[in-house]
């Protein structure tokens, strides 16, 4: 089923919530890291701000800011991967990105990454960092632990998504639009994308984000290479006495997920609940008139 299906606009608006005014750009955007998830975009967001770019935006961040704007990315990513209209390119205006991260310095993880080409495009004067894993099976690994098995392969997160508002988009704008599109899936599950093809995808990613950005803009970064070339590259000192910040490791990645499910608990267990209750309800009252 198509993500233009009437089944999806539908649901769409079924699950929809009032949503918060665009944001305004009140500094400019410095920074883009633009390499996959899993190649140490958390460690990476930490270390910005340490060194002072605050705020850097991370893919959690669509999941868990208030107030989310969830919504909002969901439209960003039917303009790329699923509009009708579309003359075989896209084009997002930083008016367009700014409404989302105008708060923002830096970016990274899925927020950059799934927008590569056109978040590039739309910030010219930001200095762009391919994050990347040294040990490319390494990564496919670790993003096939995480992304396929502790959220794709999920059956409890699904379930639980069609009884909140908001646990719906969470799952919606990884599951059905940024991950499945990013790793470019043949079917419903990312399976068929970061599984069978993930390791040749990333490293096309990296090729593209080389011949978009010139040399001098770009510094190919992986965390262990600690502060030295990400200060250098960034015209910074590196901070003293302080070490290279790791951050989510699969244990953190599941502690995030964990998070997911119990800031929405309470609003799915009361959806279920009533759920069940009106679906007694309805069989005791067809049951009494055929009985």
């Amino acid at each position: 089923m198509g993500m233009n299906s009437l089944f999806w606009r539908f649901c769409e608006w079924f699950y929809s919530f009032p949503e918060p005014p665009p944001r305004v750009r009140t500094k400019p955007m410095e920074v883009l890291c633009v390499g996959y998830p899993r190649s140490g975009t958390e460690s990476l967001q930490h270390a910005l701000l340490m060194l002072g770019y605050d705020y850097t935006y991370h893919g959690w961040d669509i999941l868990f800011e208030e107030p989310l704007n969830i919504q909002a990315w969901v439209r960003l990513a039917r303009k790329k991967w699923h509009n009708p209209h579309g003359d075989g390119d896209c084009t997002i205006t930083a008016a367009e990105f700014d409404a989302l991260l105008g708060h923002s310095v830096a970016v990274t993880d899925a927020a950059a990454s799934c927008f590569a080409a056109e978040i590039i495009a739309a910030y010219p004067d930001a200095k762009v960092i391919l994050n990347v894993r040294g040990d490319l099976d390494k990564w496919h690994a670790s993003a096939i632990k995480n992304l396929c098995h502790e959220v794709d392969d999920s059956w409890v997160l699904w379930l639980f998504s069609w009884f909140s508002r908001k646990l719906w988009w969470s799952w919606h704008v990884y599951q059905r639009f940024l991950l499945m599109r990013l790793f470019r899936c043949s079917d419903s599950s990312l399976h068929s994308g970061l599984g069978n093809c993930g390791k040749w995808i990333n490293r096309e990613h990296s090729a593209m984000i080389r011949g978009l950005v010139p040399p001098e803009r770009l510094l190919e970064w992986k965390v262990e290479d600690g502060w030295e070339p990400l200060c250098k590259f960034l015209g910074k000192e590196v901070p003293h006495g302080q070490p290279f910040p790791r951050r989510n490791d699969s244990a953190g990645f599941q502690k995030k997920v964990e998070n997911a499910l119990q800031r929405h608990k309470e609003t799915v267990l009361k959806n279920l609940l009533l759920t069940f209750t009106c679906l007694v309800a309805v069989l005791a009252f067809v049951w009494q008139l055929v009985g």
